[in-house]
């Protein structure tokens, strides 16, 4: 054998074992964690999650500074677009009813090093998410009694000058987020309970607001004397947009919690449809009575719905107004402390972190030691920290999860049956059919038999048979990675061509329609395709358009981050390198399923319903049935 070729051996294992994918098991409703949350749950904790301070603080500053009244047509077009993620989440979390959310997809679908990747990433999300809240929290609270609180611990504790450390130590927020993290602690039928208390409250108020913001309303401040209902015209509609595109962030956390869900079939994607709903009619309802009570230029956009009803006199409203928010964030920052220990949950059962975080208490079955942990550790960067800078990890951890659970839907619509990919399977008998992937165990599982995915349509291949030469799913692999490489593309071109890059008038309409033609046909090669149909669960409709789409929103939405954002982002996920090559790659659980070599675990069907997993050599044929030499 040359020199060469162990190493390469070697380099070809170590290449698998960053791209295996997770293999959906046969027990998937089993669970270690308590199945006791409703449609109803499932629904407040989106709804918790969504309308927090952005309803009481972002209508009025977007309103005020980006779009004028027009800020209802940014929240239409806003939830427009989170829908095109929740339909993917939505399909996801009612096929793999497991804790995890797009950690979880990516990996069953994608691989194991982008789904580390992107759990990593969520960590971050989830603890600088619950730092910013708890400090809007506090101050909101704080502004309440006159700043008292803010001017005690600067009086007594004095102010620190260092860069990356808060001007003082904001105890008030590190408090309500221990508080939280116990109340999270007793288990899920506590959170559940204290999220409807509070979140009933909070729609309470929000309706309130609406009730009487109609009744105050002044149909001529939409009116041309006030500067007409869009004074930033067009463009202003579409910064607007990009910033309400945020306030619906949040909806993650009804498939983050379906492994706890009783009916996760039915319940996640009913509950992300009714919790997205809801908060779309909140943030466009209460933004429309806002620009309506009074003129948007003169808005107050720290405090926009209470000075509104105080310059309409009705002051009294503005405590309502301040018990809403404070309800509101409050079960913001209790899903947030929900969601986080869940995800860690995951990855430790995967062994891609921690084995201890996958201790769940037996009486109150939650993952305890993530929860108090993490929830400490979400106390400490709010207590000290400069979080002003840390914000926008917030936008850029959303977005790439949102980008990586549409290619998972791509994927796992288009992966190509093993049928097709094990010509020695389908000649040597007809009376096993062999499982590699998760989506061929989800064809299993599914009722039914329907076309086999990654397959050209038949009435298309006198046509198009040159797309059906290659090996099975090489045309549908080509336009999924043509996809997202033409839908980065279109990002750079309509978000940098002419700030960043300068392009000539002909330079951009030119780049501009390369990577358009590149995206279009790629969607139709897509199209071209078979999809996977399960007639027992939700798939989401307009696959591959929907997911490309969003992919495209994502990418573009990312770009307009700061380079900063990018660098610090960069920062991160080298340190999530270290952790995953350090410990995850070492620990993880697939590893039991790949003895030495380049083995396969394998699921193999009789007709008899009987279903067993194998593990072998990719070249081998198994055997035709339990009897079968």
């Amino acid at each position: 054998m040359a020199p060469g070729r162990p190493c390469a051996a070697g380099l070809a294992r170590f290449c698998q074992k960053l791209k295996r994918q997770k293999l959906l098991e046969d027990s998937a409703m089993e669970t270690s964690l308590q199945r006791c949350l409703s449609t109803l749950d499932l629904t407040l904790l989106g709804v918790g999650s969504m309308v927090g301070s952005g309803l009481y603080v972002l209508t009025g500053t977007v309103a005020k500074e980006v779009t004028g009244p027009a800020v209802t047509v940014a929240f239409v077009v806003a939830a427009v677009a989170s829908l095109m993620a929740a339909l993917c989440y939505a399909e996801f979390g009612a096929r793999v009813p497991r804790t995890g959310s797009a950690y979880l997809f990516t990996y069953v679908s994608v691989g194991e090093l982008w789904a580390f990747l992107i759990g990593w990433n969520l960590v971050l999300e989830y603890v600088i998410a619950g730092a910013a809240v708890a400090r809007a929290w506090s101050g909101y609270l704080d502004a309440m009694f006159d700043h008292r609180i803010h001017n005690f611990t600067e009086a007594h504790m004095g102010v620190w000058h260092m860069p990356f450390l808060a001007r003082s130590p904001d105890w008030l927020a590190a408090g309500i987020i221990l508080l939280a993290s116990a109340f999270v602690s007793c288990g899920a039928r506590v959170s559940s309970w204290l999220n409807h208390t509070l979140s009933a409250v909070s729609m309470v108020v929000i309706l309130f607001i609406i009730v009487l913001g109609f009744i105050l309303a002044r149909p001529s401040n939409w009116g041309a004397g006030e500067g007409g209902f869009s004074p930033f015209g067009f463009s202003g509609i579409m910064s607007g947009t990009a910033t309400c595109f945020y306030a619906f962030v949040g909806f993650d956390v009804i498939a983050a919690s379906s492994e706890e869900a009783r009916d996760p079939k039915r319940a996640v994607p009913l509950a992300i449809a009714l919790s997205l709903g809801l908060a779309a009619a909140a943030y466009i309802l209460v933004s429309a009575v806002l620009t309506l009570m009074i003129p948007w230029h003169s808005l107050n956009p720290n405090s926009a719905l209470a000075d509104a009803f105080y310059q309409r006199g009705y002051g009294w409203a503005g405590y309502l107004v301040a018990t809403g928010s404070i309800c509101a964030m409050t079960t913001v920052q209790l899903n947030g402390l929900f969601c986080l220990p869940r995800i860690i949950y995951a990855m430790a059962v995967d062994g891609l972190f921690f084995e201890a975080f996958a201790y769940v208490h037996p009486r109150t079955q939650v993952p305890l030691l993530g929860i108090l942990v993490f929830g400490a550790l979400t106390a400490v960067v709010t207590l000290l920290l400069d979080l002003d800078a840390l914000v926008q990890f917030l936008s850029i951890g959303t977005l790439l999860a949102y980008t990586f659970v549409a290619i998972s839907v791509l994927v796992l619509r288009f992966q190509t049956a093993s049928q097709s990919s094990s010509p020695g399977l389908a000649s040597s008998s007809p009376k096993a059919k062999e499982y590699n992937s998760f989506s061929d165990h989800l064809e299993l599982v599914g009722t039914g038999h329907g076309p086999e995915p990654g397959r050209l349509r038949p009435a298309l291949r006198p046509y198009l048979g040159f797309l059906h030469r290659g090996s099975p799913g090489a045309a549908v692999s080509g336009a999924i990675c043509g996809l997202v490489i033409s839908a980065i593309a279109l990002g750079c071109v309509l978000m940098l061509g002419h700030s960043v890059l300068h392009l000539p008038f002909w330079g951009f309409l030119l780049l501009l329609l390369c990577s358009s033609v590149m995206f279009l046909l790629s969607l139709l090669v897509l199209g071209a395709h078979q999809q996977q149909r399960l007639k027992d669960t939700f798939q989401m409709p307009l696959v591959p358009l929907i997911p490309a789409l969003s992919i495209v929103l994502n990418f573009c939405l990312m770009l307009k981050l700061s380079y900063l954002t990018w660098v610090r982002f960069t920062i991160w996920l080298l340190m999530g390198l270290l952790v995953y090559f350090g410990y995850g790659i070492w620990h993880s659980k697939e590893n039991k399923r790949e003895p030495p070599g380049l083995v396969t675990a394998r699921y193999v069907a009789f007709p008899d319903g009987g279903l067993e997993e194998m593990a072998q050599d990719p070249g081998r044929t198994p055997a035709e049935g339990p009897g079968s030499p």
